[in-house]
């Protein structure tokens, strides 16, 4: 095969792989095809925990065409038991001449297990094509493995021109188009959990779910950020439909009579130390305690929507991997907004954060830029 050639077969792969985004937690999203005389013979995908890996998942499409072929897959097949067989076992026992694997597992304690065992049996094994789409696809579990089970985490912000979140009455409906909130109901499915303050509850009182016309969604868990507990009973995120929890994430020593209420009524409740940082004159909540407390309990990503002041915190600690900023071409013209960051800045412009990998969209006429910070 040729250079292109390999291109080409491991983009399909990706594609494959995209399939089941927002399903696969926590496992990464994983594709592979079958190729035979520079034909496709076999395609699959990872499609949930517990489910067939795509490397069998191609070759059993493939059937006896897979004798002799080369398998293309975004990940490298594991070479241990888990839920499932190893791959690296199926790929032998199908006769495949050749493995074509686009990045290393992230998890260092397999990272090569399966290429070794591969090449062992005397199978050539190429690594490396389109190793940056596939790392991108699965950003958030390389993050998740590689650093503690901390989450991955997103900030999304939809923001006037003038860099404002809502009036200064808190009305935010809408800032940005229908088109980027569509966009932004695919980030909530993809993602294991949404997190937003309690003034963003309190003001615009969200479902936080991911509603897509005629596709079938996965919620994200919502966590609130809610030191005093002053979540109203009536709220939509504990009273609706769905079966994502909501989190409810409170200091040490809030009401334990409000606690049991919203326990009764199904929510998970949190609790976590505060503290105020110099300069500040409120307590918040210890918000890298509570990334060690989400990832206890399997939250690979978590997308954050707000408000000012949450946005603010989340980067002021460092806990920000991924930025989403929609632009709307709207100005409000005033000083009396909501600004999309609240809290102290830096003094000097040399020590804004920096965005990299910076990449533009449009979504009707809003413009979406997203970047990482680290």
């Amino acid at each position: 095969m040729s250079e292109m050639d390999d291109i080409q077969y491991m983009q399909e792969a990706l594609a494959l792989a995209a399939k089941a985004r927002g399903y696969t937690s926590p496992n990464p999203m994983v594709g592979a095809v079958v190729v035979r005389n520079s034909n496709i013979v076999g395609r699959g995908w990872h499609h949930a925990p517990g489910l067939p890996h795509a490397e069998v998942e191609a070759i059993n499409d493939a059937g006896k065409n897979a004798e002799g072929a080369d398998i293309y897959v975004t990940l490298e097949p594991c070479n241990h038991y888990g839920k499932t067989p190893p791959c690296t076992r199926k790929i032998v026992e199908a006769g495949i001449r050749r493995v074509v694997v686009a990045t290393e597992d992230p998890n260092p304690f397999v990272k090569g297990g399966g290429i070794d065992f591969l090449r062992s049996m005397g199978i050539p094994v190429d690594v490396g094509v389109c190793r940056e789409e596939a790392e991108t696809l699965i950003e958030d579990f390389i993050w998740y493995v590689q650093n503690d089970k901390k989450p991955f985490v997103i900030l999304k912000c939809a923001a006037t021109l003038d860099g404002r979140l809502a009036t200064s009455t808190g009305d935010s409906r809408w800032v940005t188009s229908s088109a980027s909130r569509k966009y932004v109901h695919e980030l909530r499915h993809a993602c294991e959990a949404i997190l937003v303050g309690s003034g963003t509850l309190k003001n615009d009182n969200p479902s936080l779910t991911a509603r897509l016309e005629g596709v079938e969604t996965r919620d994200p868990k919502r966590v609130i950020l809610d030191s005093s507990l002053s979540i109203s009973p009536d709220a939509r995120v504990l009273n609706q439909p769905s079966n994502a929890e909501t989190i409810i994430v409170t200091s040490i020593d809030a009401s334990m009579q409000k606690a049991k209420e919203l326990q009764a009524m199904g929510a998970t409740l949190i609790r976590v130390p505060c503290r105020n940082n110099a300069g500040e004159t409120y307590n918040r909540l210890d918000l890298p305690y509570l990334m060690n407390e989400l990832g206890k309990i399997g939250v690979m990503s978590l997308l954050v929507e707000g408000g000012g002041r949450v946005a603010g915190s989340f980067l002021s600690e460092t806990l920000v991997n991924k930025v989403m900023f929609f632009i709307a071409p709207k100005i409000l013209g005033g000083d009396d907004g909501i600004p999309v960051c609240r809290g102290k800045g830096p003094l000097l412009m040399k020590d804004a954060f920096q965005l990299k990998r910076v990449d533009i969209a449009r979504f009707d006429d809003d413009t979406l830029v997203s970047g990482y910070l680290k």
